[in-house]
């Protein structure tokens, strides 16, 4: 079965945001951030129940290599990527998205 995956807007800026940083910094290093992210969600999508829980019903997969988490929700067979939060913004800032 697929699991259909969607993402809250704010996290979609935050993923381009943060790939466009790590590829002004080092030709190639968004890239490979972008590739990152994606590897996460194929895991995610895979076994999401599998990943932490934070909040009731909200989950993270920590990423290799960055410091940025997935964050996100698992609910009816659909999973939601609330955020892709940086390690050193306050924690919890992405509550209430949906």
């Amino acid at each position: 079965m697929i699991i259909a995956i969607s993402f809250n807007e704010f996290a979609e800026k935050e993923l381009n945001e943060s790939a466009d940083y790590y590829e002004f910094q080092v030709k190639g290093l968004g890239i490979t951030f972008l590739a990152e992210v994606e590897r996460s969600i194929k895991l995610i999508q895979q076994n999401p129940e599998s990943f932490s829980p934070v909040l009731k019903v909200v989950r993270r997969k920590i990423l290799r290599r960055f410091p940025y988490s997935i964050m996100f929700s698992f609910v009816d067979n659909s999973i939601r990527i609330l955020a892709i939060a940086n390690h050193k913004r306050r924690p919890y800032y992405w509550r209430g998205r949906n």
